[in-house]
């Protein structure tokens, strides 16, 4: 199991990303599409004083259950064995242990 604090941290972390996503983009377009050198340095003066956690590349996938950054399945949101329990248990529907 991962630290409480970790997972808050995380969670903490996509709320100032989504809090900031669009004044970014705006930003970034600013500074790929102008022609004006004085403009697009001060767009990028005003992107350097965004929070640093509001940059989608901090984020981390984790397990919803244990919260564990390793071995993270994106399609069912949970790590690999988390994902292992749970499918022999029969409460991830479709999916079942192959057998041939």
């Amino acid at each position: 199991m991962a630290k409480e604090s970790m997972k808050a941290r995380e969670v903490k972390r996509a709320k100032l990303v989504a809090r900031y996503a669009e004044k970014r983009a705006a930003l970034k377009k600013i500074i790929a599409t102008s022609d004006d050198a004085a403009e697009a340095y001060e767009a990028a003066r005003k992107l350097q004083s965004i929070p640093k956690n509001a940059n989608p590349i901090r984020l981390h996938n984790r397990c919803k259950i244990t919260g564990r950054p390793k071995g993270y399945m994106r399609q069912f949101g949970l790590s690999r064995i988390q994902f292992r329990e749970m499918a022999s248990s029969g409460l991830i529907p479709g999916v079942k242990k192959a057998s041939w």
